[in-house]
């Protein structure tokens, strides 16, 4: 049985992903399906009849983009720390999917948000800091671009 630290050498690591990734494609696509099928066939609120059913990609647009956060900030702290070629490749990944995400999430809340509040937008501090957290995203990506 290898030690989790095995895979820290960049060969390894590439040599196991290679063997889990299409299992984690498969899983991933199954679980799309099963949760547009939950998006598709719940019933409406009672409240906000019909416009709940964005919540199915709002709310984990929003955790993924919390989540990618996290993921860049623990790989900084590799690439900071022991300077690990893995840990910079999963900052670099994890940033892009975190812009991704919260621009779905901020899409998505200002759709759902017509309907229920009247307005695509308002200044209040949950979608204002999600904002920033897309700028964050965005000047991150930016400043890797620039510097070779």
């Amino acid at each position: 049985m290898p030690n989790i630290l095995d895979y820290a050498n960049p060969t390894r690591f590439l040599n196991f992903a290679r063997i889990v990734l299409p299992w984690l494609g498969g899983l991933t696509l199954l679980l799309l399906v099963v949760g547009l099928y939950g998006a598709f066939t719940a019933p409406p609120d009672y409240q906000q009849g019909e416009t709940v059913r964005i919540m199915y990609i709002h709310v984990p647009a929003a955790w993924l983009a919390i989540f990618s956060y996290v993921v860049m900030t623990s790989a900084a702290l590799g690439v900071l720390v022991w300077k690990h070629p893995l840990a910079d490749a999963a900052q670099k990944t994890a940033a892009g999917l975190g812009a991704a995400f919260t621009f779905v999430c901020l899409i998505t809340g200002s759709l759902w948000g017509k309907p229920m509040w009247n307005t695509y937008w308002v200044w209040d501090a949950r979608l204002t800091s999600v904002l920033i957290l897309l700028f964050l995203y965005l000047g991150l990506i930016a400043l890797r671009q620039s510097i070779e």
